[in-house]
């Protein structure tokens, strides 16, 4: 299958991001003797027939380096100090399975979508997919607060019986967790809003629209507040770009009132609890990591060592304590990494932010410029509430077409 697969991708390359992205959702629960796992096994597959056509081109003698282009050196960096921080990390196995079932797979996901040919046609096409993937995952949200009834996650199923309402049920889609459900949608949502306010047909504009509206509906019934956050950021974003000057002071009026709305909302949410309870404990998660970190400062407990760390400073029992798990990449990586990793973490974002929004201009590159940078954006401005960073495909693939767009010079743009 992996065969037949390589010779498609070599037939059609674009067909890659195109399986990749179908693939994203998809989660197979596997039992790895006493212990179960819900594994991208698809997405795995993809991988592996891409990397047997990316081989088999290098075999041919394709000779092109570098691929990632301004990304090559922040990532590369990044990978090298995290692998070199297995050497002294506190859950080897944990550290393993982050380096080879995300980095390294995920990691060649990307390079290969940044050696894709450029095809306008195929990249609408990406886009296309994602809104309509979103639309199907916001009415299968819709089907099951309707029907009361959540698919795959246990935890989420607990949690929606002891709601204190009954128009509180959290929904998670076709997904496994409710937030990466929000996230995904928010995505899908700032895409289609970026060509929204650039265009020029008034009929694309009101379809989608009413395309981002169907999309928001669904967002809502995942009670995600880092989603809703994520989208607020980028929406913002996406306006500042789209209106210039004129969009400023709108900007500075509406993340105001957006401030005072949060401050009012932590209040209501937890008159008692202060600001732990009213984040779910992660600010009390986000503060010990940090204690975490000043105990390492410079080559941090070990990569996948956070919950190891965790646990033993802070006396919790349980071989996995879910009260351990990080929710915030940044903190993540400086407790495991050290302020090396961290460093390199921000050349990386710094890097991929520029490379993206460096030349956007109305023309269909500069838009697609555009729509790349804000979802990487989103992506690491979720990854501030939940931890999902490096493990999330789309991050990769991201980094990939970005490079791809960059490479392409305005002038040599084919339509």
């Amino acid at each position: 299958m992996a065969v037949g697969g390589a010779w498609l991708f070599l037939r059609w390359p674009w067909l890659v991001p195109i399986a990749a992205l179908v693939c994203v959702p998809a989660r197979i629960p596997v039992k790895l003797g006493s212990e179960a796992a819900n594994l991208l096994i698809p997405l795995y597959g993809v991988v592996v027939a891409a990397g047997l056509a990316f081989a088999w081109q290098l075999i041919r003698g394709d000779d092109r380096a570098r691929e990632l282009g301004p990304l090559a050196w922040p990532l590369a960096a990044f990978v090298a100090w995290s692998g070199l921080s297995l050497a002294w990390t506190g859950d080897l196995r944990q550290g393993a399975i982050t380096l080879l079932f995300f980095f390294l797979p995920f990691g060649l996901l990307a390079i290969v979508l940044a050696r894709l040919p450029w095809s306008r046609r195929w990249m609408e096409g990406l886009y296309g997919l994602l809104a309509v993937m979103a639309v199907v995952f916001a009415f299968v949200g819709l089907y099951q607060w309707g029907n009361r009834d959540v698919f795959w996650n246990p935890k989420v199923i607990v949690a929606n019986a002891y709601a204190p309402s009954g128009f509180f049920y959290r929904v998670n889609s076709v997904f496994y967790d409710p937030s990466i459900y929000g996230r995904f949608l928010v995505l899908a949502i700032l895409a289609s809003l970026v060509i929204v306010l650039y265009s020029k047909r008034p009929k694309i504009a009101i379809s989608l629209t009413v395309l981002i509206a169907a999309t928001w509906v669904g967002l809502f019934f995942s009670f995600s507040q880092s989603s809703f956050v994520t989208l607020v950021v980028g929406v913002l974003c996406a306006a500042g770009f789209a209106w210039r000057r004129r969009a400023v002071g709108a900007t500075v009026l509406a993340s105001a009132l957006l401030l005072a709305v949060g401050v009012t909302g932590v209040g209501a949410a937890a008159p008692n609890g202060g600001l732990n309870r009213a984040t779910s404990d992660r600010y009390k998660l986000i503060t010990n990591g940090i204690r975490i970190a000043l105990a390492h400062p410079i080559q941090g407990v070990g990569i996948g060592g956070f919950k190891h760390a965790y646990a033993d400073r802070f006396h919790l029992k349980g071989k996995e304590p879910k009260k351990a798990a990080s929710h915030d990449t940044p903190v993540t990586v400086v407790a495991e990494e050290g302020v090396p990793g961290l460093l390199l973490l921000g050349w990386l974002f710094v890097a991929a932010i520029i490379a993206a929004w460096r030349g956007v201009s109305s023309s269909f590159r500069g838009q697609t410029k555009l729509i790349l940078g804000l979802l990487f954006g989103a992506i690491a401005v979720h990854s501030l509430f939940y931890n999902a960073f490096f493990e999330d495909p789309m991050m990769w693939g991201i980094l990939g077409l970005i490079a791809l767009v960059v490479a392409l010079r305005p002038q040599e743009e084919p339509e």
